[in-house]
């Protein structure tokens, strides 16, 4: 990715990866054999910035045992022209392109961006479900090789900058809810980001529709900047009850992981050099323990959230900053943590 003289990005919520910051820190790689997929990834070529499958191949080939990673929407290489409603499936057929040659290639040492679906059926099955789906804002896009939909929530006033076309209230809106009750029998699930004060409308959601497979991605976005800067004592204990009340909910799962965007306040992207993942591990430790406490291991899995975690941590310390938080678990809580959560929630299907 281009390197960046800006420390932030546009929207305030994370910060721009600098190569040169980057290179500046590496750290020998904790249990290097351990296989991981990494349920969170982005790719895309905008704003001067570009993330594409030749950047992602240098981050997982950079010491873990990635075995696998899921593409998630982005709004990334919509169709240009047509009806509105189906603009987003250019970024279905552009995904699947990349797992084209992905596998026409092999990532480096026979490492796979892996994909469940063909090509048209994928397609087909999102055309299905965006029939169903409502337009009074952006639409919602497919992730995982439309094995689900994705949807942001937002926005909270925190900026003019962040994401400021999105409605409120929007997973309580009835008409939206007609779109959700679509998923379930297309076997579709749902992956939500959203900001902390909004993890009660997703629970409501989830209680509505207990057969349809909800993710909350990002820990539940624990807000950390604009009106909510400086406020982390007083903030944690209602993120937390959030998280615990969402976790009675059993169609609904946990990415740990969107910790080092900008979002949560910490400062990493401004020091001189990167942090450890000592560093990083200490720092996001309250909220990855939260939420394993919440949900239990077989719920939570460990996500990079690349390239927007990229502007605070190299892929390197990210998953270094994971495995020490996952030390006092059992071995098959760290399979679960690590891989196991996230194959089975996504249905990947290995070669």
């Amino acid at each position: 990715m281009a390197a960046s003289t800006a420390p932030a990005s546009k929207s305030g919520l994370y910060a721009d990866p600098r190569e040169d910051w980057l290179a500046q820190y590496t750290e020998e790689i904790i249990d290097p054999a351990r296989p991981i997929v990494d349920p969170h990834h982005h790719l895309w070529d905008r704003g001067g910035l570009r993330y594409m499958i030749e950047e992602m191949a240098a981050d997982i080939a950079s010491g873990h045992n990635i075995i696998a990673t899921v593409y998630v929407d982005c709004r990334s290489m919509y169709r240009a022209h047509g009806p509105e409603a189906f603009r987003p499936v250019g970024e279905v057929e552009f995904a699947n392109g990349v797992a084209a040659m992905s596998r026409e290639r092999r990532l480096r040492q026979g490492r796979d961006l892996r994909r469940h679906r063909q090509p048209r059926q994928s397609a087909a099955r999102r055309r299905r479900a965006r029939r169903c789906w409502k337009r009074r804002s952006s639409p919602a896009t497919a992730a995982s090789a439309a094995s689900g939909i994705r949807r942001r929530g937002m926005p909270i006033p925190m900026s003019p900058a962040c994401m400021p076309t999105r409605p409120k209230g929007l997973l309580l809106d009835s008409t939206f809810r007609k779109g959700f009750a679509c998923l379930a029998p297309l076997d579709l699930s749902f992956d939500a980001w959203l900001f902390h004060p909004q993890i009660g409308e997703l629970a409501d959601l989830a209680r509505a529709f207990p057969g349809t497979k909800i993710v909350l991605d990002h820990c539940g976005g624990p807000i950390g900047i604009g009106s909510y800067a400086g406020r982390r004592e007083e903030i944690f204990p209602v993120w937390k009850a959030s998280i615990q009340e969402i976790a009675k909910c059993a169609n609904v799962v946990v990415k740990l992981g969107g910790l080092a965007m900008c979002l949560l306040g910490y400062d990493f992207h401004l020091r001189p050099k990167p942090p450890s993942s000592e560093e990083a591990a200490a720092a996001w430790r309250p909220y990855i323990e939260t939420c394993i406490e919440a949900f239990g291991p077989d719920r939570c899995m460990f996500e990079s959230n690349f390239p927007p975690d990229k502007g605070q941590c190299s892929y390197q310390v990210i998953f270094n900053a994971f495995k020490r938080l996952a030390a006092q678990y059992s071995e098959a809580e760290k399979t679960a943590l690590f891989s196991k959560t996230a194959t089975e929630f996504y249905k990947l299907k290995f070669d």
